[in-house]
């Protein structure tokens, strides 16, 4: 059995990645300076800030490998131009290619889109067949709030995404629910914005009928699917009192969780209350909770160990570290398969 983690982000990078971005903040602050060149990135510092973080810990934890996209809170849709977007959704995706090639067993890529609050939708459909097509990647991150925590995107079911969905079906690829930083003080980001956002998306799926019109469309709902498992009941009943469909009908044959939650407790509950098949093994380490649990002595983002704890058959415990995510990633499954795994 392997043991992949299906959401992972650099959160740590190499100099000239960051002096990128400083030149194109310099730019939007000063039109005449020159549109920042694409930075070259040094092999052996990408190798050393890889092994000495996700890939030591990926180790240390006992997990195969991960999705590995780049650091959510820095997608940052919401800030400069179209431009400046497209250029740094590139500059991201092409380094989490160069983490692929320097770690193939390891790391397997899935795409920032270069979204802008209130505008169509090209740009990132262009993002993601290049970064599919040329780069092998097996999904993306889709931020439903590119406005940076104004919220003034439509829901998730409105056409205004439908383009894009048209492309995820026909490329075969999933996405991840993940906004980026907020520019809202009203928010903390990994706090409140995230787990907001996350159960925002839930709402939107389940008030609407999306997956009607895109029955193999597929959306991971990451932290453990926000507030979701905690009040199922709720989202039960409130489907119930919208006339919709019963929930396993309506929302759950396409949208999954994944298992960022770092407390045991949080993990039962969502296994007590979501099915099994909805349930993917992650972590996001080195990412929102990095520190160490006090009450348990291990790192609160180290969550094999809390779904090791569990009492799972063998089967169902294949589905969590593997199966369900080669099922909602075909790509993924695809590249194991030519690797003979």
């Amino acid at each position: 059995m392997l043991v992949i983690d299906i959401h992972g982000h650099q959160t740590i990078v190499p100099k000239a990645h960051l002096a990128f971005r400083e030149a194109q903040m310099a730019r939007l602050k000063d039109a005449s300076l020159p549109r920042p060149a694409l930075p070259e990135i040094d092999d052996d510092e990408l190798r050393e800030i890889i092994e000495n973080n996700q890939l030591r810990l990926l180790r240390e934890r006992g997990a195969d490998m991960t999705i590995f996209s780049p650091r959510a809170s820095r997608m940052e849709p919401h800030v400069g131009d179209r431009e400046t977007s497209v250029d740094w959704a590139r500059a991201c995706n092409d380094m989490i290619r160069r983490v692929i090639d320097l770690f193939p067993d390891h790391f397997i890529g899935v795409c920032q889109l270069p979204q802008r609050p209130d505008a169509p939708l090209d740009a990132s459909i262009a993002e993601l067949e290049r970064c599919v097509n040329e780069l092998d990647f097996v999904g993306c991150n889709l931020n439903p709030d590119p406005s940076g925590g104004k919220w003034t995107a439509p829901p998730l079911t409105d056409r205004y995404w439908y383009p894009l969905y048209e492309k995820m079906c026909e490329l075969e690829v999933p996405a991840m629910i993940h906004v980026s930083g907020s520019c809202n003080p009203t928010f903390h980001a990994t706090g409140s914005y995230y787990i907001a956002a996350d159960t925002n998306a839930f709402m939107n799926f389940l008030t609407g009928n999306l997956f009607a019109d895109f029955p193999d469309l597929k959306f991971i709902i990451p932290h453990g699917g926000g507030a979701v498992p905690y009040h199922w009941g709720r989202y039960r009943g409130l489907a119930d009192m919208l006339g919709q469909p019963p929930l396993g009908e309506h929302v759950m044959k396409n949208v999954f969780f994944d298992t960022c939650v770092y407390h045991q407790p949080g993990i039962d509950l969502l296994f007590e209350v979501i099915d099994i098949d909805n349930i993917l093994f992650a972590s996001e380490m080195v990412g929102a909770v990095r520190g160490i649990d006090p009450e348990t002595g291990h790192y609160f983002d180290d969550t094999k160990r809390y779904v090791d704890n569990l009492d799972l058959s063998d089967a169902d415990r294949q589905k969590v570290f593997e199966g369900n995510a080669r099922r909602v990633y075909p790509r993924l499954d695809a590249q194991l398969r030519k690797r003979g795994l």
